[in-house]
């Protein structure tokens, strides 16, 4: 496979009224072309700080970051951002709203506007794109938000505790819609989770970081050998349980 992700000895120092605090510590992993990785450790280990480093919207203290093998030290156009919340503007209609990334960037001409409308329609939400926000349910509006990232055509997309707002039934059902999206679209993902079900669920490899200051204690390959897999089938794999007792008494030792 193709390397499009390098992180090398990435280190992340603090000051705070003590002194320094280190939070991550000599960070390395790779990701390949149109792999899905997750993130995972405990409570404080540094996990959305390096997430915030590989976008370049924090620097970093010591390490490099490269991007299909370009160095990169700033915010790059070949990565996308999803946070906690979906972040739509309310008083604008979800077409208004899918387009946004490509009006901050002045991209928006006919030819991406016309992508994005193709992108709703493959992802049933273009007859919904003249309605608001508010009436939408909380899965189309990770749908529409995420299809806002997409348009402006990132390599690798960021998700940071994206699906933690949602309730855990809503939760599965975009989990599963978000993967295969991302699937037939070839993107490239990272996702940082405190869950470690859904890490396994939706994972090529699960990187495992320790306690404070953060650095890679694990990394574990997910091979489910299920064919049209997706994150509600591989639940009910008898492999499901034995990563997840796998990757719990990995992170209780540094409990």
């Amino acid at each position: 496979m193709e390397k499009i992700l390098e992180v090398k000895n990435v280190s992340k120092k603090y000051q705070n009224k003590e002194g320094e605090m280190l939070a991550i510590k000599d960070v390395n992993f790779r990701v390949e072309k149109g792999e899905f990785v997750s993130i995972i450790g405990p409570s404080g280990c540094g996990k959305s700080t390096l997430l915030s480093i590989i976008a370049g919207l924090e620097k970093k203290t010591r390490g490099e970051i490269y991007i299909e093998g370009e160095k990169v030290d700033t915010i790059s156009s070949k990565i996308g951002y999803m946070l906690q919340r979906d972040c739509l503007l309310e008083w604008r209609t979800i077409f208004s709203n899918a387009i946004f990334g490509l009006e901050v960037k002045g991209q928006k001409d006919k030819e991406s506007k016309e992508y994005v409308e193709e992108l709703l329609k493959k992802y049933n939400l273009y007859e919904f794109k003249d309605k608001y926000p508010s009436e939408l349910s909380g899965g189309m509006r990770q749908r529409a938000a995420l299809i806002r990232t997409l348009a402006v055509k990132p390599k690798i997309l960021l998700l940071d505790e994206a699906f933690s707002a949602l309730d855990y039934q809503t939760r599965i059902m975009v989990t599963n819609d978000i993967y295969n999206i991302l699937r037939k679209e070839k993107i490239t993902a990272i996702i940082v989770t405190h869950d470690i079900s859904e890490a396994i669920s939706m994972s090529d490899r699960v990187i495992v970081l320790s306690k404070r200051p953060g650095t890679v204690k694990d990394i574990h390959k997910i091979d489910f050998e299920i064919e049209a897999r997706n994150p509600i089938n591989v639940r009910e794999s008898p492999k499901f349980s034995k990563y997840f007792n796998i990757l719990w008494k990995e992170l209780s030792e540094d409990e």
